[in-house]
Formats: structure tokens, C-alpha cells, sequence
């Protein structure tokens, strides 16, 4: 079962701005996140609430971090069947945005993420289980206490050990 962002109108709003800014046509947004055109209309009607999947979809067309989708304030958060996200922190500066989450990956769960905007690099350290992330092909396991990072405008992976695990996630965003 997927659980939702919980204030789909207010995401809704931010995508429809995003993509008008861009000179983006619904169906342009649509082809280029590969989610169907009615459910984007929907979501930017506020009819729909997007999924974790979806947002992520949404926003590396857009060319924008995650933090530009959800509510901004620290505690916002997202949720599918295998992750769940909290925004830690969110620094907003010239040339780049950084954000940082407390994530949980259910046990054997994969979250599988779209590459994010160009440039993107991304940073994970495990608290708590096992970590299996998949960053195009090339595998890491990470235990507690252990850090990777990298290029995170290419599809990447984590998948939950046994126990699952949790871990802050840092994600820098050009633009």
C-alpha cells in the first residue's frame, strides 16, 4: 500500500508553477517524468496526492530538488510501500540547494529513485540495519556508521537488509 505526501493541493500548486515557468505543456512534464498526462493533471489540480515516486519523477524533469515539491518547512516529509523521508534541514544558497533527510527502508524494500537534476550529488550515512545501494550498476553495501556518496544525477537504488535500515541522506542540487 503507498501512502502519500500529505498536502498534495500545496505540491500540486508547486508543480504547475515549475512546469509554466519552464515553458513546459502538460504533456511535455508527463513524457519526461514517463507518468501518464491525466495523472498529472490531476496532481496539479490537487485532486490526486503524488506519491514519494511520483514527486521524484516530477522534479528531476524540472530540474529541481525534492524541497522545492514538498512543504517548506523542516518536518516535511513523504512516504511510499519502501521509504519514508523527513526533512531534516534545508540550506538554500547561491548556486545550490541542500537538503537532508532522516530515511527509513522497510526490510527487503528497494526504492528505486530517477536520476535527479544534472549535476546532483548525493550523500548517504547509515544509523541503523543494512544498506544495499545500486548507483547505476555499481553496488555498495553500507552498515551502521558507514558513508557513500556520489553522482546522484543517475538512477540509483537502496534496498533495506533484513531489519531495514535508517540514515541521513544529503542531497546538493545546482540551481
Amino acid at each position: 500500500m503507498e501512502r502519500s505526501y500529505d498536502a498534495g493541493a500545496s505540491a500540486g500548486a508547486r508543480i504547475r508553477m515549475l512546469r509554466t515557468e519552464r515553458g513546459l505543456s502538460l504533456s511535455a512534464l508527463a513524457a519526461a517524468a514517463a507518468i501518464g498526462k491525466g495523472t498529472l493533471s490531476e496532481l496539479e489540480a490537487g485532486r490526486r496526492n503524488p506519491t514519494l515516486e511520483t514527486l521524484y519523477a516530477v522534479a528531476g524533469p524540472l530540474g529541481v530538488p525534492l524541497a522545492a515539491l514538498l512543504e517548506d518547512h523542516d518536518g516535511a516529509g513523504a512516504a511510499d510501500e519502501a521509504l519514508s523521508a523527513r526533512r531534516l534541514h534545508l540550506v538554500r544558497e547561491a548556486g545550490h540547494t541542500t537538503e537532508v533527510y532522516l530515511v527509513q527502508v522497510a526490510p527487503g524494500r528497494t526504492r528505486r529513485s530517477p536520476a535527479h537534476a544534472t549535476g546532483a550529488h548525493e550523500q548517504l550515512v547509515v544509523l541503523t540495519g543494512r544498506c544495499r545501494l545500486d548507483v547505476g550498476g555499481t553496488v555498495v553495501e553500507l552498515g551502521p556508521g558507514e558513508h557513500h556518496a556520489w553522482a546522484a544525477d543517475v538512477a540509483h537504488a537502496y534496498t533495506g537488509g533484513p531489519e531495514g535500515f535508517s540514515g541521513v541522506d544529503v542531497i546538493r542540487t545546482p540551481g
